[in-house]
């Protein structure tokens, strides 16, 4: 659990209609967590700071408006509404469309329990999807020693073109394209120089099955998984 700063300025917001303490300027993700109250994420990744905002599953109302709780920092007096059925319906919605955008068939896919995607479409009671599936054909990039790349599952979150590097500081991911014809593309040198262990880290930070370690597909059994109760 954070601590509060001794060093920032404390204040006082509503989260749906309760009076908490929060720093100035704390994301809102993070202070809702904190005092119990679960914001579902995909892009952001707890400790990652700024965030962009790409996937808007964390869709909160304030001041009437709808915005995304990762991009929001605390301010004195704010009234955030966080859970209401119209904002759990929003966020259900849009889990529902990365699902039919891409290729996610849980049973088969490597990361299948420990998949952010996955839990958050069991958690907010996902069945069949209200929109139509669109089968791109996207292709496997498997030229790296020990990365291999699902672009069909790609959700462009954003986490692994903006949050890792390898150990020179140099990315390793980064956006082509514009539009529908966006894609994550990987540096095949780079990735090959990565060490086992910045393999499992961007592996990690992938809230879904698009980058996986060669070689170690379903390595761990139902109960040893991340969402497995």
């Amino acid at each position: 659990m954070n601590k509060l700063s001794k060093n920032t300025k404390k204040i006082n917001i509503l989260l749906d209609g309760k009076e908490v303490e929060a720093q100035e300027g704390e994301n809102i993700v993070e202070l809702a967590k904190r005092h119990g109250i679960d914001i579902p994420v995909l892009c952001y990744y707890e400790g990652m700071g700024e965030c962009l905002g790409t996937c808007r599953v964390c869709t909160i109302r304030w001041k009437r408006h709808h915005v995304s709780a990762c991009t929001l920092k605390a301010e004195e007096g704010m009234d955030l509404t966080i859970e209401t059925e119209d904002l759990k319906d929003l966020r259900k919605a849009l889990i529902e469309l990365l699902f039919v955008e891409g290729n996610h068939f849980c049973p088969s896919c490597e990361k299948s329990g420990d998949c952010d995607l996955q839990h958050l479409g069991l958690k907010l009671e996902m069945t069949v999807p209200r929109f139509h599936y669109r089968f791109n054909n996207r292709s496997i990039n498997f030229d790296a020693d020990k990365i291999l790349f699902e672009h069909n599952r790609c959700i462009l979150c954003k986490r692994c073109t903006h949050k890792f590097e390898d150990d020179n500081g140099e990315r390793v991911f980064a956006f082509k394209g514009k539009g529908s014809n966006l894609s994550v593309e990987m540096n095949i040198e780079r990735a090959n120089g990565l060490s086992e262990e910045l393999v499992d880290q961007v592996v990690e930070l992938c809230p879904v099955g698009a980058i996986l370690k060669k070689g170690k597909g379903f390595d761990r059994p139902i109960g040893k998984r991340k969402y497995d109760e």
